[in-house]
């Protein structure tokens, strides 16, 4: 369920990213697009797969993610809110250090460990975020990250069940994060499946300005979040 949830965060993030930058697919098989410096490619072969899942995704997500959200969001305090998004992403920072360390970002991980810390402990278990106020940066780097700088290159794109907009690549990276995020190894299932709901509701309520904007505006969804998707991990990649 948690890897449900972070599928629709990235896309729904990418979204707004996307607006921000005035992206828009080229074509319904392969996307064009100018960074300034070069032109890009995205390789689509298995589209029609990729676009039935995807509205599998959508689905999944009309019927159960969103109604959900919104009732969340309407019972909950926004300090409390706040406190949870904050909680939940101190719990899978240790992924991020680790693809520091293998990405040879040294001084950010250094970095990003002790906002681990800080968080964990003054921020009591991450509810406030301190660390931001001490000038030690949120980070966000992953196992695909961490393949593309070794060289390997991106492959197809991919639309994943549940996990949303991904590649050959960064779908490979997505098994090393695994078993790298701390919420995987907590030990009895009905405390680590009551973290995986709460965080999935928490993650989706976050996107509903996004996903409505994608409602409105984008013609093709599909082709828009394959657009987007592909330029923010490019630009992830070169930070």
């Amino acid at each position: 369920m948690t890897n449900l949830v972070d599928g629709f965060k990235t896309t729904l993030s990418l979204t707004a990213i996307t607006l921000l930058i005035g992206a828009a697919p080229a074509s319904a098989e392969e996307d064009l697009w100018d960074t300034g410096e070069q032109t890009f490619a995205i390789e689509d072969p298995l589209e029609s797969l990729n676009r039935s899942i995807y509205k599998f995704n959508t689905t999944v997500d009309n019927l159960l993610l969103e109604p959900t959200a919104r009732g969340y969001d309407k019972i909950t305090p926004a300090p409390v809110k706040t406190g949870i998004s904050n909680f939940f992403s101190n719990l899978s920072y240790p992924v991020v250090v680790v693809n520091d360390l293998l990405q040879g970002k040294f001084l950010q991980g250094g970095s990003d460990f002790a906002r681990l810390i800080v968080n964990s402990t003054i921020g009591v278990l991450g509810i406030f975020d301190v660390a931001s106020h001490l000038d030690m940066p949120e980070h966000k780097e992953d196992f695909g990250q961490t393949l593309a700088s070794w060289g390997v290159s991106e492959g197809p794109y991919l639309m994943l069940p549940f996990l949303g907009p991904s590649s050959v690549r960064d779908g490979s990276g997505l098994v090393v994060d695994f078993f790298v995020d701390p919420i995987y190894a907590i030990e009895g299932n009905g405390a680590r499946n009551a973290l995986v709901a709460t965080k999935a509701v928490d993650t989706r309520y976050q996107f509903f300005d996004e996903s409505k904007l994608l409602d409105e505006i984008a013609i093709d969804p599909y082709a828009f979040l394959r657009s987007s998707y592909s330029q923010n991990r490019e630009m992830q990649i070169k930070e």
